[in-house]
């Protein structure tokens, strides 16, 4: 009876074991089998290569492009590649010249060249380029240490940077003077990059400069810093002529505290950083590089601070050249229609 006992229990024992095995081997077979039926994230589609013209490597341009160019290539499936260039004209003029097949300019420079008119009135208008979207404010910023400026009036017969000739600043501050009823006649005019206009204004060479870029712009920052400068509104009946006048500005108020010593927001006009595209890019291309960016405004924001302009609105408004096929798709599915040609 002991031996038929033990014999039952150990019979019992080894079912025991069966079982829990199968048990305990059954589960791991029944998760890999849902892995094996579960979707891998999609690779985006190979859309081939592009390159991207921005601006001077210590620039924006050149910093922001870089970030968007990466999100192109792992959320859209085009593959760029950034370069740095003199800006806004250079890139314009490689798109055409099929160099650059993107390109990160200024909004008025690029109606320049649609019209052909300022800084490419010599060369002809151009067309070989169609716009992606607006990407952030580059703003027109008067900067003074002379306390008897307090308008852009004050600036007659003031020594004043204006920027290089034929450059963007150059015309944005020729805007702003003729609203004010001035002339390049009428102040004595300096043509001087963003650094050595701070110079200037510190080594009392300078009585005002203009500034275009986004605020803060770090040359103004530390001016500011350092020394008791401040920022000249261009508002009121000024500011009003400006945006009559040119349809790419748009108004824009510096808020208060951007930089030292500013305690009020000042008011302004801004032109726009803007994305454009090579009028041969394929649609599927310009919808995916439209996506790339305006899809993950929150990831680009936290690699550039100024992803926190990128919006819908921001980028279909204020545009003087037509957008690319692929990109007006893209604003469409968002509510928003866009002129294409």
């Amino acid at each position: 009876m002991k031996k038929l006992l033990t014999a039952v229990m150990a019979a019992a024992m080894v079912l025991s074991l069966v079982a829990c095995g199968s048990s305990s081997s059954s589960a791991p077979a029944t998760t890999a089998a849902a892995a094996a039926e579960a979707p891998a994230a999609e690779a985006p589609a190979d859309l081939g290569k592009m390159t991207m013209g921005t601006g001077g490597t210590a620039g924006t341009y050149y910093a922001f492009g870089s970030v968007l160019g990466q999100y192109m290539k792992n959320k859209g499936g085009v593959d760029v590649t950034v370069v740095s260039t003199d800006g806004s004209k250079a890139n314009i003029q490689g798109i055409d010249a099929g160099d650059y097949q993107l390109g990160t300019v200024q909004s008025d420079v690029m109606a320049y060249a649609w019209e052909g008119s300022k800084s490419f009135e010599e060369d002809g208008a151009i067309d070989t380029f169609r716009v992606i979207g607006g990407l952030y404010a580059e703003t027109v910023q008067l900067v003074t240490m002379d306390a008897n400026i307090k308008s852009v009036a004050d600036l007659a017969g003031k020594s004043v940077s204006i920027g290089a000739p034929g450059s963007g600043v150059y015309f944005n501050a020729i805007d702003v003077l003729t609203a004010a009823g001035l002339s390049e006649d009428d102040i004595k005019p300096q043509y001087l990059s963003f650094a050595d206009s701070a110079e200037g204004l510190k080594d009392g060479k300078i009585d005002a400069a203009f500034v275009v870029a986004g605020a803060p712009t770090p040359a103004i920052t530390e001016l500011t810093t350092t020394n008791d400068a401040y920022l000249v509104p261009i508002d009121g009946e000024i500011g009003e002529k400006v945006l009559a006048s040119c349809p790419y500005y748009t108004a824009l108020a510096i808020p208060a505290g951007t930089y030292k010593g500013q305690d009020e927001d000042v008011m302004t006009v801004t032109v726009k950083a803007t994305m454009i595209i090579s009028a041969d890019a394929t649609e599927e291309q310009a919808y995916a590089v439209t996506a790339a960016i305006f899809d993950n405004i929150d990831d680009i924001t936290a690699e550039n601070a100024k992803g926190a302009e990128l919006s819908i609105e921001n980028a279909t408004s204020g545009m003087t050249a037509p957008f690319h096929a692929g990109a007006a798709k893209y604003f469409k599915e968002k509510g928003v229609d866009v002129e294409t040609e």
